[in-house]
Formats: C-alpha cells, sequence, structure tokens
C-alpha cells in the first residue's frame, strides 16, 4: 500500500525534486499564497516522475505497451527512414502520454537491442502525426527472441525537452523491462509486424502491461 501511494522516482527526477523543494521553502517566506502553489507543483514534480514497478505477462507472443497513456494511431505505416526502413510496412501504434501519465518506457516483448539512434527535432504537439518526423525523438531497432523485429520511436512533445535513453546497442532485456524515459508529456510509438492487434483507438494502457497485439 505504501508504494502505491509513494512509489519510487525515477533517478532523473531528483534534480527537479530538490530543485522544487528549495524553491517552495524560499517562497514560503514571503507568500503563503504562492508557497502552497508551490507545494503543489513539488507534488505534481514527484508524481511525474514515479517510477512503480510493473509486472508483464510474462508471455513473448504478446507485445506489451512501451508507455502509459492513451492510443492516438492504430494504422499501417512504412517503416522509419532513419532506420533504412521506409519501403518496410508496419503496424504502428502511438501512445500519446500526457504530463500526468508516468513517463518511463518499457520493452514491449523479450530480445536484443540492435540499433539506437537519435535524431534532435522540434517540440510539436507530440500527438499530432508530423511530430513522428519533425519532434526530437530516439529509435530503437529490436530483435525479438522469435526472430521478428519492432521498432520502438520515443518521441518528445510541446513540453519535453529531453529523452532519456537508458540501454546501449547490443544489450539484451525481458519483458518488461525499462529502457528509458522522456520528460514532460511525448509520445511512444511501436512498429511491428505478423501479429494481431488487440489494443483499441481511445483505450488507456499501461507500460509493461497493457497487451497492444499478439501473434
Amino acid at each position: 500500500m505504501f508504494n502505491t501511494i509513494f512509489p519510487k522516482i525515477h533517478k532523473e527526477g531528483y534534480k527537479f525534486l530538490a530543485i522544487s523543494i528549495l524553491a517552495t521553502f524560499i517562497i514560503l517566506f514571503f507568500s503563503k499564497f504562492l508557497g502552497i502553489l508551490f507545494i503543489i507543483i513539488t507534488i505534481w514534480v514527484y508524481y511525474f516522475f514515479r517510477d512503480p514497478e510493473r509486472y508483464s505477462i510474462g508471455d513473448d507472443k504478446y507485445l506489451v505497451s512501451p508507455a502509459d497513456g492513451l492510443i492516438t494511431d492504430i494504422s499501417e505505416k512504412s517503416g522509419p527512414e532513419e532506420l533504412r526502413l521506409e519501403n518496410t510496412s508496419y503496424t504502428r501504434i502511438s501512445v500519446f502520454m500526457n504530463v500526468f501519465n508516468c513517463h518511463v518506457n518499457r520493452i514491449p516483448s523479450s530480445g536484443k537491442i540492435e540499433e539506437i539512434f537519435y535524431k534532435p527535432g522540434k517540440f510539436l504537439n507530440a500527438s499530432l502525426d508530423k511530430a513522428s518526423e519533425e519532434n526530437e525523438r530516439n529509435y530503437y531497432k529490436i530483435n525479438l527472441t522469435n526472430g521478428e523485429e519492432i521498432i520502438i520511436v520515443q518521441i518528445a512533445g510541446l513540453v519535453a525537452r529531453r529523452i532519456v535513453c537508458e540501454v546501449e546497442q547490443g544489450q539484451n532485456l525481458k519483458q518488461g523491462e525499462r529502457i528509458g524515459m522522456i520528460r514532460f508529456g511525448s509520445r511512444v510509438d511501436i512498429y511491428f509486424k505478423n501479429k494481431k492487434v488487440l489494443a483499441k483507438l481511445g483505450q488507456n494502457v499501461i507500460a509493461g502491461e497493457s497487451l497492444l497485439a499478439s501473434e
């Protein structure tokens, strides 16, 4: 129960939480109203950087969601040209994370990180389709244990200013393990083939737990 109410926070959040707490104490000396406002902001900073434990299905026949948030798109798309996959057709599911969602991202199925490619860019609203081509983003090409491949793309949003990658090329990961996070509102796309889509447009999903597709 305690961990549910007060989950641990991601290491990226320590600096922001410390700054927010310090600013709150200083401002309280000058204004009770502004101090209360900063207390609320501090609580939000803690909440934003939460990093709760998640429990995946443990079955690599399924793809679990790489992110918390709202499914805003399910469609057939060409693969990212940044990974030389523009001539390959994939099913793409987009998960939009607002500023109240947990922003820690996870691997949908066990596999090996074959390639990581970071591309700087703009900071458009991540819910827009053109954000996939213009915003700051990080690509992960993952070889699954069954020999198939999936692509995960972290896309920074309107407020986000940094994508955090916590894995390395060549690293093996199990389903649901952390791959990184995006700070302050963003989106994650997953590209895959040869699977039946289980998720629905407009569905709220949980990283590492909600099922998106199956063999």
